[in-house]
């Protein structure tokens, strides 16, 4: 099977559109359309249904698209494998890093990193920890930060740190001389959230799903400064990692009754590469978190 013909085809089935994928794919739109004809012939499969406006993938395409990904992923993992070889290195690490760790935890690390190795590049993506799984099986990402429960089978994981979820309040809110706080009073609040598919709301609803609570969400964010300040100002309050509170004034962190430890790692592919940076920064990560 021709890898090129592969590509074409991943690059169709994401963008569900001729004209669009020609163009990401700099050639012409009847070179594509004659390409991907040549693959259905080859398996002797329809992969497209085809309409004026779009294309969609049949269940023979789906199948295919699956094992199309793992194949040019392999293929890109071969030709870097080989580059280090001659003595290259990639340059570069694509770390994926949900939103309070990338403000606390990993800032001084990744200076600290980057001081020790000028040369190579760090890209940085915040995202939850249900994107990150997905971007790094899909190629997207080398390294990321996730929960270390109910992690995929290709996944590769090492611990990072565990850290205590605790509600967080202002300094004016009725709460605040409070030693502990109920999960039915939490709730019972206001509440400042995440987005669905970040580890902090996936607590919240977890801990409602368990104790039969429905949460009063007010606000819904990814935007970590927004939420620290609607806590400071008492429209709502919401529950962070313990880490936060260390560097932010004016917040007053009250662990649960109930306490919620979270189990945080570095993962990767199983089966991908892992460049000598990659490699580098998951060994300096874990001496700095040693």
């Amino acid at each position: 099977m021709d890898t090129r013909l592969l590509t074409y085809f991943t690059q169709l089935a994401e963008t569900k559109n001729f004209t669009r994928a020609a163009k990401q794919l700099h050639i012409a739109q009847p070179a594509l359309s004659i390409a991907i004809k040549k693959l259905e012939q080859e398996l002797e499969l329809t992969l497209f249904y085809r309409n004026e406006r779009k294309v969609t993938l049949t269940q023979e395409g789906e199948v295919l698209l699956i094992h199309a990904k793992q194949i040019l992923q392999k293929i890109d993992d071969a030709t870097l494998a080989m580059k280090e070889l001659r003595g290259l290195e990639k340059g570069e690490v694509r770390f994926g890093v949900p939103s309070m760790l990338g403000s606390y935890f990993f800032p001084q690390i990744l200076m600290g990193f980057k001081s020790h190795y000028p040369n190579l590049k760090l890209t940085i993506v915040e995202a939850g920890t249900q994107s990150i799984r997905q971007m790094l099986l899909d190629g997207e990402l080398d390294l990321g930060v996730i929960i270390n429960q109910a992690v995929p089978e290709s996944l590769q994981t090492e611990h990072l740190l565990r850290s205590q979820m605790v509600a967080v309040v202002s300094e004016q809110h009725d709460f605040a001389n409070k030693q502990e706080l109920s999960f039915d009073d939490f709730f019972g609040q206001e509440l400042v959230a995440f987005k669905p598919g970040y580890f902090h709301r996936e607590m919240l609803d977890l801990v409602c799903e368990q104790h039969n609570l429905t949460p009063n969400i007010s606000f819904e964010t990814n935007l970590l400064p927004m939420i620290l300040q609607i806590i400071r100002h008492d429209f709502a309050i919401t529950a962070l990692l313990e880490l936060v509170t260390e560097h932010e004034a004016h917040l007053i962190p009250i662990p649960f009754a109930e306490p919620i430890q979270l189990d945080l790692a570095m993962a990767w592919r199983k089966q991908g590469y892992l460049s000598l940076a990659d490699r580098t920064f998951i060994e300096y990560v874990k001496q700095q978190c040693q």
